[in-house]
């Protein structure tokens, strides 16, 4: 028995459509983990809200002329997760491992941005030598909060420390602490403020980005939805205003999505403060990142 079929059960399937896991190219895996939240507490529902989005809206994509229906799907259901953080931490890097092992792309629907630890752990030797971009309003670099080393607010330091990646970006960033500014200049962490993005263009970002990116050989991309502003995502954790339009982040998803990626989550969603919208975007999100990664391997190949 795998740990994948230990730590995990079956829930409601990504957008209704599930092959057989031998036959998927990706993986759907829930983390409804929310132990560390600070604000507003609910993330452990988003896996399920997502889930549920993901059913009811269609499956076309106009960016990609491709239909979610065409890739090979397989929804693992959620994570049995822990109230002690570092154990869910754990139990996620040895399932990440197992989808991993059977050369698969892992997706994971959170919960709290916490678990991307879990998952890059989960990567190995990858990480090391991998670029992380992630989507975010905060930087998570605080060393602790409120008592914590290993929380929502300090993953991206843990992830930094720990596993040494070659690269970290974080793009949408309008909420920081001064002492995150001077870990991440000390750090050489880049970041892209929204204020910066919408005064510089999109595609001008999405130009630095793909040349950065073009020195590494493997991507993971991390979306927390408090990256978009609260008036198309007003369920998350933390909303903070002036953030990014819909539009804006899957264009720079867009143009930076390809065959290198080896897995991306989108965490945060705390469904129980709105009335399905976050939900939706969420699902969206998802479902446009997985277009575009399946394009760039069908033009790759």
């Amino acid at each position: 028995m795998g740990y994948h079929e230990l730590f995990v059960s079956q829930s409601n399937v990504f957008s209704g459509l599930q092959k057989s896991f031998e036959k998927a190219d990706y993986i759907i895996l829930g983390v409804p983990f929310d132990v560390t939240s600070t604000y507003r507490a609910g993330a452990r529902f988003g896996p399920n809200a997502i889930r549920e989005a993901s059913r009811n809206i269609e499956t076309y994509s106009f960016r990609t002329d491709i239909d979610i229906e065409e890739l090979q799907l397989h929804d693992l259901g959620d994570l049995h997760i822990s109230t002690d953080t570092k154990k869910t931490i754990e139990r996620l890097e040895l399932v990440i491992k197992d989808i991993l092992e059977t050369r698969k792309t892992p997706v994971i629907l959170g919960g709290e941005h916490t678990i991307t630890l879990g998952i890059l752990n989960g990567l190995g030797d990858i990480a090391s030598k991998m670029a992380i971009v992630s989507f975010d309003a905060h930087l998570d670099l605080r060393n602790e909060f409120l008592g914590l080393k290993l929380s929502h607010t300090t993953f991206m330091r843990r992830i930094n420390e720990e596993l040494k990646p070659a690269k970290i970006i974080e793009v949408g960033t309008r909420a920081v602490c001064k002492e995150e500014l001077d870990y991440a200049k000390k750090s050489e962490i880049e970041f892209f403020t929204a204020h910066q993005i919408k005064n510089e263009g999109t595609e001008q970002i999405a130009r630095y980005l793909n040349e950065t990116l073009s020195n590494y050989e493997s991507i993971y991309l991390s979306v927390d939805m408090d990256v978009l502003d609260p008036a198309y995502a007003p369920a998350v954790q933390n909303p903070e205003p002036e953030g990014l339009e819909t539009r804006t982040l899957l264009n720079i998803l867009h143009n930076i999505c390809d065959e290198r990626v080896v897995g991306f989550d989108i965490a945060e969603i705390t469904p129980n403060f709105d009335h399905g919208v976050s939900a939706i975007q969420a699902a969206k999100i998802t479902l446009e990142a997985l277009c575009f990664i399946e394009k760039a391997r069908k033009m790759g190949c």
